[in-house]
């Protein structure tokens, strides 16, 4: 049982990270450190991705 929900929160982290990247992140890589902005919408992205898998646990 560990197996699987350590492969559901694996699979979970990997799906986090392209969304929230893909949604908050310029492509434009103008500086090495996240804007404000960026840092915001991360900041939602990530807790919202948290609720929501919360809710199928």
């Amino acid at each position: 049982m560990m197996e699987k929900e350590m492969e559901y929160r694996v699979d979970m982290f990997n799906k986090l990270t392209h969304t929230c990247f893909n949604k908050c992140i310029e492509h434009k890589y103008q500086r090495i450190e996240l804007n404000m902005g960026e840092n915001s919408c991360i900041d939602r992205c990530v807790s919202k991705y948290w609720q929501v898998s919360d809710c199928f646990l």
